[in-house]
């Protein structure tokens, strides 16, 4: 019998996430981000959820080439563009968009020898500091790119530092929209400025032609905690589940784990988890943080360790050796543990913990 952890994939809930995203932004083109194997999913147990997308962006053209063998004929952006001028041959083979945030990219679109038209995606760095051409330099790569025989189309990019904060302006993003706006207009071409904060926090105040789902898509608030994904009514995608292999009952003083931690101040039933750091569970999660057992809620305690962790049993008397544990996500009752609250318990997002899970848990995909 296999260690008892699994992750469940919920195909349901990621098409309410995906409708969610064409609720809010009716009149864009979607695209689903499936960047670092669909955050921890897998490209291949999400596809049939979101091939109802207008498209998929990602990364790697590895991860380019499985979506097409999949079937999907449509659209697939590289977010950071092509590393080298070989990888054009593939952008032509595979049809694939990508986005162009660098000089050397324009100097290899520019000598491509051979006849081949690209849909490209300028990146404007209007804020964020990481990707694409300053402001007072984009009109000039606009018009270097829009005389190449190599460019069949040019769509305006840019990429929201804060849309999940304030740091510019009262709204997180009215600085950056101001300097993108500007260094675009009159150009023609559409555009794409909306990630998943965007999209649900500036639904009315935003025009983007094309919007990039990501971390909304996977059951996960992209503001937490000012919004909990009930309050954007997301749904989680992943449920880290595993069971009860021993019970403990710890007397006044008597601790448990590594470093003895977590000393029990009153006699404490305990339950030890099969879930560690080595399957992906943050070390460093803290005392306190929430876990479902048997779809009750209470926390860990202690140190988590490579392959184990405690859990308290107080809150369920019934409680037992093959009780079901939800880590994140949904119980088998329905209850829910958000991947958000779980993060926070160890001072992280829940970008990180999803993309985190190990290759010894197994995976299913589930209705």
């Amino acid at each position: 019998m296999p260690r008892p952890i699994t992750a469940v994939i919920h195909a349901q809930a990621l098409r309410q996430n995906l409708a969610v995203v064409r609720q809010a932004m009716p009149n864009s083109k979607v695209f689903a981000v499936v960047k670092a194997n669909a955050y921890g999913h897998g490209i291949e147990r999400v596809y049939e959820s979101f091939k109802s997308a207008d498209g998929f962006a990602l990364l790697d053209l590895d991860e380019a080439k499985r979506l097409r063998a999949l079937g999907w004929t449509g659209p697939i952006l590289l977010l950071e563009g092509i590393f080298s001028a070989q990888d054009l041959f593939d952008c032509a083979q595979y049809q694939l968009s990508f986005t162009v945030h660098n000089t050397q990219q324009v100097a290899w679109i520019q000598q491509h020898a051979y006849p081949a038209q690209f849909d490209i995606f300028l990146k404007m760095n209007s804020g964020m500091n990481r990707l694409g051409f300053k402001p007072q330099q984009y009109r000039d790569i606009w018009q270097q790119l829009s005389q190449s025989d190599n460019i069949a189309s040019i769509t305006h990019m840019m990429h929201f530092s804060d849309a999940d904060g304030d740091r510019f302006g009262e709204t997180g993003i009215d600085y950056q929209l101001q300097q993108f706006d500007a260094a675009i207009a009159g150009l023609p071409g559409e555009r794409s400025v909306s990630n998943s904060a965007a999209i649900l926090r500036y639904q009315t105040q935003l025009q983007s032609d094309y919007v990039r789902g990501g971390i909304m898509l996977y059951g996960s608030s992209p503001d937490y905690p000012k919004h909990t994904i009930q309050d954007w009514g997301l749904a989680p995608g992943m449920s880290l589940r595993s069971e009860i292999i021993a019970v403990q009952q710890l007397d006044a003083q008597e601790s448990v784990g590594y470093g003895s931690s977590y000393v029990a101040e009153q006699p404490i039933r305990i339950g030890i988890v099969a879930c560690g750091y080595a399957d992906g569970y943050q070390r460093i999660s803290a005392t306190g943080t929430p876990v479902l057992v048997s779809g009750i809620r209470t926390q860990i305690i202690g140190r988590v360790s490579m392959d184990m962790l405690a859990v308290d049993l107080s809150p369920i008397s019934d409680a037992d050796v093959g009780s079901e544990v939800v880590l994140w996500g949904q119980s088998s009752s329905g209850t829910v543990l958000a991947i958000d609250e779980v993060a926070a318990g160890s001072g992280t997002i829940g970008y990180e913990l999803m993309c985190g899970v190990t290759a010894r848990v197994s995976f299913i995909t589930q209705e």
